[in-house]
């Protein structure tokens, strides 16, 4: 694994990647709001994704870098993204198809960006459609924003609901709640048939 520090608008942001041998396509994941890169489902997800020939770069937004677990507005959030695919596309990326994501907070991060970033595709796992116990306090609008391939892996058991399948979205239910630790084995499975599928359709680098 490779750490790359990356300046953004918002301060440095920092890229894990982890290179696959002749990578056919790329996998860029962000972390969820007080979490990091670390977490069990990004982990799980970046093992699918190198096993099929997909580089993957895990990347730490500013605010994290600089140490607070407070996460920064969501405008500052998606400029510091933006910021960081464009830079890897440039250069580590260059040429390779891009399928970008993230756990909760990133995954909206992904959504809202998806036209900047020159996605082919979008990976949400645990993506929060409301806050807890306020169903009227709706995100969807950010995954019905996304005209291309979308998976969504939801626990259950989720608080922050559960969204509906849409023309190219895929919504895959596990066992578990927001965390999506109960059952990683059901997880990595979800990933690979639909990385599987948007691999096919993609263009060869």
């Amino acid at each position: 694994m490779t750490t790359l520090e990356i300046e953004t608008p918002h301060g440095p942001a920092r890229a894990h990647l982890h290179v696959a041998e002749a990578a056919s396509a790329a996998l860029v994941l962000g972390h969820g709001a007080g979490g990091g890169v670390t977490a069990p489902d990004l982990a799980a997800a970046t093992e699918v994704a190198l096993s099929h020939g997909m580089t993957v770069a895990l990347v730490e937004q500013p605010y994290r870098v600089a140490g607070r677990r407070s996460p920064a507005p969501a405008r500052q959030l998606d400029a510091a993204w933006i910021a960081v695919v464009e830079r890897l596309a440039a250069d580590e990326l260059n040429g390779l198809p891009l399928v970008v994501g993230g756990r909760s907070a990133g995954a909206r991060v992904a959504c809202r960006t998806v036209a900047e970033t020159g996605a082919i595709a979008v990976l949400c796992l645990a993506f929060p459609v409301h806050p807890p116990g306020k169903p009227e306090r709706s995100r969807l609008d950010e995954l019905d924003g996304v005209a291309l391939p979308t998976l969504v892996v939801q626990g259950t058991r989720d608080p922050f609901g559960m969204p509906p399948p849409g023309p190219q979205r895929t919504v895959v239910e596990v066992a578990g709640d927001h965390s999506l630790k109960t059952d990683l084995p059901a997880l990595r499975d979800a990933v690979r048939e639909w990385l599987v599928r948007v691999l096919e359709l993609s263009p060869r680098p």
